[in-house]
């Protein structure tokens, strides 16, 4: 099954760049009679290591709009802005002011990236910047990185919308096996939640897990 903007070119999965002649994280770059295309690194991208595993379902399309918690310095949502175009929109929520910054200049390139600078535990100090997304994409290490979904989910998320969140399970417990942090992670997202994917993504990211889901 083919993914929405996303082509592959022999065991290679690329975006075609909206900013031509411009990397974001030395990417490699493929140039065809259709344009220009950025490789997606699978080492540097829990939604890129997923679909290197195997993933087919990736809730995505152009014109958009992507509550991005967790965007660090954008590596995976620039891939995002390339799929949703123009006319898509990610707001991108991220803890650490460094991080925000080296964002700024990035989304002076691409206008369809809007950082914020907030926690994604408290969403409702920061409702009055957003509308109604079509998706939520979490990249959160936090022991309760399930909660902080469900409770954006809640204010933010359209009907039928929905999810993407990578689980680090040593960012919930260093003593318990992986696997079982994973059930119970399932569990707490299944209260919400139709999950449709569940991706372990080892060797790329270890012990983490990547699941796809809509809202019951």
């Amino acid at each position: 099954m083919a993914i929405t903007g996303v082509s592959q070119f022999g065991k290679e999965y690329c975006t075609k760049n909206m900013t031509p002649g411009k990397k974001v994280y030395d990417e490699k770059i493929i140039r065809r009679s259709g344009g220009e295309f950025r490789v997606w690194d699978p080492t540097k991208s829990k939604l890129g290591a997923a679909i290197y595993k195997g993933l087919r379902n990736v809730p995505i399309f152009n014109g958009m709009k992507i509550l991005y918690l967790g965007i660090s310095t954008g590596t995976t949502a620039s891939h995002l802005s390339d799929i949703i175009g123009a006319d898509g929109l990610i707001y991108g929520v991220e803890f650490s002011s460094r991080s925000v910054r080296d964002l700024v200049p990035l989304s002076k390139k691409r206008k369809n990236i809007i950082p914020i600078l907030g926690d994604a535990r408290t969403p409702e100090n920061w409702t009055h910047l957003i509308e109604k997304v079509d998706l939520i994409y979490e990249d959160v290490a936090q022991p309760d990185q399930s909660d902080i979904l469900i409770r954006n989910a809640k204010i933010f998320l359209k009907k039928g919308g929905s999810v993407m969140i990578a689980i680090k399970a040593r960012s919930i417990n260093v003593a318990t096996n992986p696997m079982e942090i994973f059930a119970n992670e399932r569990k707490k997202l299944e209260t919400y939640f139709t999950i449709s994917d569940a991706i372990n993504l080892n060797p790329l990211e270890k012990d983490h897990i990547f699941f796809v889901a809509k809202v019951k």
